[in-house]
């Protein structure tokens, strides 16, 4: 399993989140999760809008298309990246490709 899927054209990410780091960014993987350091202390919802809005910076959108689904009181997180203008390099994320295929006639 991927740390991400794209449900149509909403990126759907699956994190793992360091609170209280030294320095915020993406950390590799951790287990099947993109790990992600974030300065902001687990304390009244702080590291969550943190991530949000590093998420938000990260792939080019604003705040308000980058959702928290799952994970408010856990380190784990599913969180949903709607129409990411950018996708960081770094993560090797591809955009998932739609095929139909051609329609055959029965004649």
């Amino acid at each position: 399993m991927m740390f991400y899927r794209w449900e149509g054209d909403e990126l759907v990410l699956e994190c793992h989140l360091q609170p209280g780091a030294r320095q915020e960014g993406f950390a590799g993987v951790h287990g099947e999760r993109l790990k992600i350091r974030i300065a902001a202390p687990p304390v009244d919802g702080k590291a969550n809008d943190r991530l949000l809005a590093f998420l938000a910076g990260a792939f080019d959108v604003p705040r308000t298309q980058v959702r928290l689904l799952r994970g408010e009181r856990s380190r784990q997180k599913r969180v949903a990246v709607t129409a990411p203008a950018t996708l960081p390099v770094e993560l090797g994320i591809s955009r998932q490709e739609y095929c139909v295929a051609p329609s055959r006639s029965l004649d």
